[in-house]
């Protein structure tokens, strides 16, 4: 079926200058070349005390893209944590304070405010608290298995902590070192054990 387009200046992907109709659009989706086409690679669902989750099977060399779901992720800290991601470069984790993050977070009471770095031992997801927290959001991860380029991340997380306070966060960071990452670690710079939770890796298609 040609793929034909409506209009005459809109902007389209798969190299096409128009709109798709919905049976065009339908069609596309049928055989996976739709934006938005995703794979589940992994899952994973954390039913005891773990103060680690990995990711190793993650795909690099298929997917410039992936998405990292958290869902219910309940943890209780020994003081003031901060969570977030390391990664593998070749099979080697990096943990020394090479990520650099910024964050901006927003409390449901009105305040917030925004925080960065440039040297922690970990990709921040927004998050660092003392109290005992249930969060769930999503981050997608870029460059992962390119090594010429640096992988990076952007995403966003939600926080509900017993002591009443809930606040949203959207971050970004990076690795700024060219090599390919075979994988993801999500962890806690305290060492504190994870409870309770599901995680979801997917590979995303690029069209």
């Amino acid at each position: 079926m040609p793929y034909g387009y409506l209009g005459t200046t809109p902007n389209q992907q798969l190299n096409n200058s128009g709109v798709f109709s919905v049976e065009e659009a339908l069609s596309l989706q049928k055989v996976g070349e739709l934006g938005g086409s995703m794979e589940l690679i992994d899952e994973e669902t954390i039913s005891s005390g773990t103060a680690t989750v990995d990711f190793t099977s993650i795909k690099e060399n298929i997917y410039d893209v992936h998405l990292l779901t958290y869902t219910n992720i309940h943890i209780a800290p020994s003081g003031v944590t901060y969570i977030g991601y390391q990664l593998a470069e070749s099979g080697t984790l990096e943990t020394a304070d090479v990520y650099e993050y910024a964050y901006q977070y927003n409390a449901v009471s009105g305040t917030g405010g925004e925080t960065n770095t440039t040297g922690d031992n970990v990709m921040s997801l927004g998050i660092a608290s003392t109290h005992t927290m249930t969060f769930g959001g999503y981050t997608y991860f870029y460059n992962l298995g390119d090594s010429a380029k640096y992988s990076f991340t952007t995403g966003q997380t939600m926080v509900a902590e017993t002591a009443g306070t809930s606040f949203s966060s959207y971050y970004s960071s990076i690795l700024p070192q060219a090599s390919a990452v075979n994988q993801i670690r999500l962890m806690n710079d305290n060492g504190d054990n994870f409870t309770a939770g599901t995680l979801k890796l997917y590979g995303v298609k690029q069209i």
